[in-house]
Protein backbone atom coordinates (compact mmCIF):
# COMPACT_ATOMS: atom_id res chain seq x y z
CA UNK A 1 0.00 0.00 0.00
CA UNK A 2 2.65 2.09 -0.85
CA UNK A 3 1.06 5.81 -1.21
CA UNK A 4 -1.75 5.57 0.40
CA UNK A 5 -2.58 6.63 3.75
CA UNK A 6 -4.76 4.40 6.01
CA UNK A 7 -9.14 5.76 6.01
CA UNK A 8 -9.39 8.22 9.12
CA UNK A 9 -10.09 6.71 12.15
CA UNK A 10 -11.75 7.72 15.42
CA UNK A 11 -8.72 6.82 16.92
CA UNK A 12 -6.81 9.10 14.98
CA UNK A 13 -8.99 11.86 14.78
CA UNK A 14 -8.81 12.34 18.34
CA UNK A 15 -5.02 11.88 18.67
CA UNK A 16 -5.13 14.63 15.56
CA UNK A 17 -7.15 16.68 18.06
CA UNK A 18 -4.95 16.05 20.90
CA UNK A 19 -2.06 17.38 18.95
CA UNK A 20 -3.91 20.47 18.11
CA UNK A 21 -4.15 19.91 14.53
CA UNK A 22 -5.41 18.04 11.58
CA UNK A 23 -3.34 15.77 9.42
CA UNK A 24 -4.53 16.11 5.58
CA UNK A 25 -6.79 14.30 3.98
CA UNK A 26 -5.40 10.59 2.61
CA UNK A 27 -4.77 10.81 -0.95
CA UNK A 28 -6.15 7.75 -2.91
CA UNK A 29 -3.96 6.39 -5.15
CA UNK A 30 -5.35 6.84 -8.88
CA UNK A 31 -1.79 5.97 -11.08
CA UNK A 32 -2.50 3.11 -13.84
CA UNK A 33 -0.10 1.65 -15.61
CA UNK A 34 0.10 3.56 -19.06
CA UNK A 35 -0.87 0.15 -21.37
CA UNK A 36 -4.34 0.28 -19.36
CA UNK A 37 -4.83 4.03 -20.10
CA UNK A 38 -3.57 3.46 -23.82
CA UNK A 39 -5.75 0.49 -24.67
CA UNK A 40 -8.86 1.74 -23.26
CA UNK A 41 -8.11 5.34 -25.28
CA UNK A 42 -7.91 3.30 -28.82
CA UNK A 43 -10.96 1.80 -28.10
CA UNK A 44 -13.04 4.53 -27.45
CA UNK A 45 -11.11 6.04 -30.54
CA UNK A 46 -11.93 2.80 -32.59
CA UNK A 47 -8.20 1.97 -33.60
CA UNK A 48 -7.95 -1.79 -31.79
CA UNK A 49 -9.01 -3.01 -35.13
CA UNK A 50 -6.83 -1.21 -37.01
CA UNK A 51 -3.74 -2.55 -34.34
CA UNK A 52 -4.94 -5.36 -34.90
CA UNK A 53 -4.69 -5.07 -38.99
CA UNK A 54 -1.29 -3.89 -38.68
CA UNK A 55 -0.11 -6.90 -36.94
CA UNK A 56 -1.56 -9.44 -39.18
CA UNK A 57 -0.07 -7.34 -42.12
CA UNK A 58 3.21 -7.12 -41.18
CA UNK A 59 3.42 -10.76 -40.36
CA UNK A 60 2.18 -11.89 -43.53
CA UNK A 61 5.78 -13.05 -44.73
CA UNK A 62 6.49 -15.29 -41.50
CA UNK A 63 3.53 -17.38 -41.93
CA UNK A 64 3.34 -17.62 -45.77
CA UNK A 65 6.84 -18.01 -46.62
CA UNK A 66 9.63 -15.84 -48.87
CA UNK A 67 7.59 -17.38 -52.51
CA UNK A 68 4.60 -16.12 -51.80
CA UNK A 69 5.19 -12.91 -49.82
CA UNK A 70 7.07 -12.01 -52.91
CA UNK A 71 3.75 -12.54 -55.24
CA UNK A 72 1.37 -11.57 -53.05
CA UNK A 73 0.63 -8.75 -50.62
CA UNK A 74 -1.68 -8.56 -47.69
CA UNK A 75 -4.34 -5.57 -48.39
CA UNK A 76 -6.25 -5.00 -45.44
CA UNK A 77 -8.50 -6.66 -42.80
CA UNK A 78 -12.04 -6.10 -42.25
CA UNK A 79 -14.37 -7.36 -40.13
CA UNK A 80 -12.16 -10.96 -40.04
CA UNK A 81 -11.60 -11.02 -43.81
CA UNK A 82 -7.99 -10.66 -45.07
CA UNK A 83 -7.92 -9.42 -48.22
CA UNK A 84 -4.67 -10.30 -50.30
CA UNK A 85 -3.49 -8.82 -53.57
CA UNK A 86 -1.96 -11.57 -55.76
CA UNK A 87 0.35 -10.57 -59.05
CA UNK A 88 -0.56 -14.24 -61.43
CA UNK A 89 -3.69 -16.04 -61.60
CA UNK A 90 -1.21 -19.19 -61.16
CA UNK A 91 -0.27 -17.89 -57.61
CA UNK A 92 -3.77 -16.96 -57.11
CA UNK A 93 -4.94 -20.47 -57.72
CA UNK A 94 -1.72 -22.17 -55.66
CA UNK A 95 -3.58 -19.85 -52.57
CA UNK A 96 -6.74 -21.25 -52.84
CA UNK A 97 -5.28 -24.67 -52.78
CA UNK A 98 -3.16 -23.51 -49.85
CA UNK A 99 -6.33 -20.79 -48.36
CA UNK A 100 -6.89 -23.79 -45.13
CA UNK A 101 -3.46 -24.00 -44.19
CA UNK A 102 -2.78 -19.93 -44.49
CA UNK A 103 -5.84 -19.80 -42.06
CA UNK A 104 -4.83 -22.18 -39.49
CA UNK A 105 -1.61 -20.28 -39.33
CA UNK A 106 -3.19 -16.66 -38.95
CA UNK A 107 -5.80 -18.15 -36.36
CA UNK A 108 -3.06 -19.55 -34.13
CA UNK A 109 -1.48 -16.80 -34.15
CA UNK A 110 -4.05 -14.25 -33.71
CA UNK A 111 -7.19 -16.31 -32.80
CA UNK A 112 -10.04 -16.97 -34.20
CA UNK A 113 -11.90 -13.86 -34.07
CA UNK A 114 -9.52 -12.16 -35.63
CA UNK A 115 -8.82 -13.37 -38.76
CA UNK A 116 -11.77 -15.62 -40.23
CA UNK A 117 -11.27 -15.77 -43.46
CA UNK A 118 -8.75 -14.84 -46.25
CA UNK A 119 -9.97 -13.78 -50.09
CA UNK A 120 -7.25 -13.39 -52.52
CA UNK A 121 -7.89 -10.42 -55.21
CA UNK A 122 -5.54 -10.26 -58.75
CA UNK A 123 -3.97 -6.88 -59.13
Amino acid sequence: MAGRSPKRTLASSVLAEWRGYREPRPVMDRVQPVGNLIAKTMAALGLGERVRESEVLGAWKTIVGDFIAANSMPDRLREGVLYVRVLQPTIRFELERLRPQMLAKLKERFGARVVREVRFQLG
